[in-house]
Protein backbone atom coordinates (compact mmCIF):
# COMPACT_ATOMS: atom_id res chain seq x y z
CA UNK A 1 0.00 0.00 0.00
CA UNK A 2 1.28 3.53 -0.76
CA UNK A 3 2.18 6.02 1.54
CA UNK A 4 0.50 9.62 1.83
CA UNK A 5 3.60 10.66 0.87
CA UNK A 6 4.10 8.52 -1.99
CA UNK A 7 0.48 9.72 -3.17
CA UNK A 8 1.47 13.24 -2.93
CA UNK A 9 4.68 13.15 -4.14
CA UNK A 10 3.45 10.94 -7.02
CA UNK A 11 0.69 13.66 -7.83
CA UNK A 12 3.20 16.37 -7.59
CA UNK A 13 5.18 14.80 -10.66
CA UNK A 14 1.60 14.52 -12.81
CA UNK A 15 1.00 16.98 -15.31
CA UNK A 16 -1.91 18.40 -13.08
CA UNK A 17 0.44 18.31 -9.94
CA UNK A 18 2.85 20.36 -11.79
CA UNK A 19 0.35 23.03 -13.13
CA UNK A 20 -1.00 23.22 -9.55
CA UNK A 21 2.53 23.82 -8.51
CA UNK A 22 3.80 26.65 -10.70
CA UNK A 23 -0.04 28.13 -9.51
CA UNK A 24 0.55 28.19 -6.13
CA UNK A 25 4.59 29.74 -6.90
CA UNK A 26 3.40 32.11 -8.97
CA UNK A 27 1.18 33.20 -6.03
CA UNK A 28 3.69 32.98 -3.53
CA UNK A 29 5.68 35.46 -5.38
CA UNK A 30 2.70 37.90 -6.01
CA UNK A 31 2.68 37.43 -2.12
CA UNK A 32 6.28 38.23 -1.44
CA UNK A 33 6.47 41.79 -3.60
CA UNK A 34 2.86 42.94 -1.60
CA UNK A 35 4.26 45.46 1.08
CA UNK A 36 1.84 44.58 3.17
CA UNK A 37 2.35 41.17 3.47
CA UNK A 38 6.35 42.10 3.40
CA UNK A 39 5.16 44.53 6.70
CA UNK A 40 3.05 41.37 7.93
CA UNK A 41 6.59 38.98 7.51
CA UNK A 42 8.70 41.62 9.02
CA UNK A 43 6.72 41.88 12.00
CA UNK A 44 5.92 38.17 12.77
CA UNK A 45 9.87 37.71 12.41
CA UNK A 46 10.44 40.80 14.85
CA UNK A 47 8.38 39.09 17.32
CA UNK A 48 8.98 35.77 17.40
CA UNK A 49 12.87 36.19 17.21
CA UNK A 50 13.00 39.05 19.24
CA UNK A 51 14.55 39.15 22.76
CA UNK A 52 14.97 35.42 22.53
CA UNK A 53 18.02 33.30 23.09
CA UNK A 54 20.01 35.27 25.55
CA UNK A 55 20.36 32.92 27.88
CA UNK A 56 19.98 35.25 31.10
CA UNK A 57 16.74 33.71 31.40
CA UNK A 58 14.89 37.52 31.41
CA UNK A 59 16.67 38.94 34.42
CA UNK A 60 18.41 42.03 35.28
CA UNK A 61 22.03 41.44 36.43
CA UNK A 62 22.70 42.58 39.92
CA UNK A 63 23.54 46.03 40.67
CA UNK A 64 27.71 46.79 41.49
Amino acid sequence: MASVFDKVAQFARSPKGQQALRQVSAKAQQLAKDPKTRARIDDARRRFSGGRGTGTGGTTPPAV
